[in-house]
């Protein structure tokens, strides 16, 4: 019989603690699997440097994917715990030093992250929360790339922010006023802003032409009544010269347009969100006054009164004529921002509105519009 005998090869190394540890956690849904995971990270404090060095792989992976920094952080603030929030705000902050340069509108993102690290527990539990974000992060798809550029337009960034800070202003003091018609006027005071620096931006380009083509940039729209509020986004795109395209299954909706107009899309549709809010709390003080419960399906149908009445008044104030020589300059831009819109998205489908049913809450939200309505504004020229 022939002898055998066992050696080592440094060839052929066996598994780290964190490949078995993913073998058995993120490929696997179950709480068994997790548990096995966390247990083999949990016994061996020397694959922690492995296991961070993976979670900022993971990072940059959804970044390839299209993913940005408060797309990750809305989902799973969504889907898990504030300490999973806080792993990722470390791992981002983390990564950035490898990443490549991005543009204004990240960095702003990544100013938002969340302050203050995760809490250690023990390092079982700490483990666990890791593999379930690891989890999270392996499963993200694809997204339609928004393609940012590194450095903003350097002719129209410098008058955009002084006009930004002035609408910001006019925003604030409508969101902070406790009448309505004050609101009112100061909302369309600041919407006619938006006009006049998206039609001056455009005559700028058409004069001395910057070659900027239309951006995308992506908004939360969040539950509760997420449909209302996706519907009230899209007026204001619209209504502003972009187009929003909506993705439930992740809480956002998609704007396209070009860089000043998407700018000022933010800011109004986050300033009626908050006047809606007031408007809101103030109708349910009355019905509660008049014996009745607040309920659910009054705010459902208030925002969707809100949302399909706001809608009606910008698309009247967007049809406000202009002279003769903006109309091909605005056409262009137009036509520039569907071309790229059905090139990121080739199919789309509509929805309706659902439980719309309260009719005492579409009255108070369509009368709530009314108030925070845009007027008519004068011909641009």
């Amino acid at each position: 019989m022939g002898a055998s005998a066992s050696y080592y090869d440094p060839l052929v190394s066996s598994p780290s603690t964190v490949d078995r540890a993913f073998e058995a956690a993120l490929y696997d849904t179950g709480h068994a699997a997790l548990d096995t995971g966390a247990s083999l990270l949990a016994a061996d404090p020397g694959a922690d440097t492995e296991l961070a060095r993976r979670g900022r792989e993971f990072v940059a992976a959804a970044w390839r994917r299209g993913w940005q920094p408060a797309d990750v952080v809305r989902l799973v603030r969504r889907d898990l715990d504030d300490v999973h929030v806080r792993l990722l705000a470390a791992l981002i902050r983390d990564q950035r030093p490898d990443d490549r340069p991005r543009g204004p509108r990240w960095q702003a993102q990544l100013a938002d992250l969340p302050t203050g690290a995760a809490p250690r527990t023990d390092r079982f539990s700490h483990a666990t929360a890791v593999l379930e974000l690891y989890r999270l992060l392996l499963r993200l798809p694809a997204l339609e790339p928004l393609e940012e550029t590194a450095e903003p337009n350097a002719k129209s960034s410098r008058p955009e922010s002084r006009m930004l800070t002035r609408i910001r202003a006019l925003l604030a003091k409508a969101e902070a006023t406790g009448f309505p018609e004050e609101a009112e006027a100061l909302t369309a005071k600041a919407q006619e802003l938006m006009a006049r620096h998206s039609v001056d931006e455009a005559l700028l380009d058409a004069r001395a032409p910057s070659h900027d083509t239309p951006g995308a940039c992506r908004i939360g729209v969040e539950p509760p009544y997420e449909q209302a509020k996706a519907v009230l986004l899209d007026a204001v795109a619209s209504a502003n010269h972009c187009r929003a395209v909506w993705n439930e299954a992740f809480g956002f909706s998609t704007v396209v347009g070009f860089e000043a107009d998407l700018e000022v899309v933010e800011l109004l549709h986050t300033s009626l969100l908050v006047q809606a809010q007031t408007a809101m709390t103030r109708a349910e003080a009355a019905q509660r006054a008049g014996g009745r419960k607040r309920t659910k399906t009054f705010r459902q149908s208030f925002l969707a009164a809100y949302a399909h009445r706001i809608g009606a008044h910008l698309t009247a104030a967007a049809r406000t004529p202009v002279t003769q020589d903006l109309l091909p300059v605005l056409a262009t831009r137009e036509v520039a921002v569907t071309d790229r819109l059905d090139r990121m998205f080739p199919e789309t489908t509509t929805t309706r509105l659902r439980g719309v049913t309260d009719e005492a809450g579409w009255v108070e939200g369509a009368e709530a519009a009314d108030r925070a309505q845009v007027r008519p504004r004068r011909p641009l020229r």
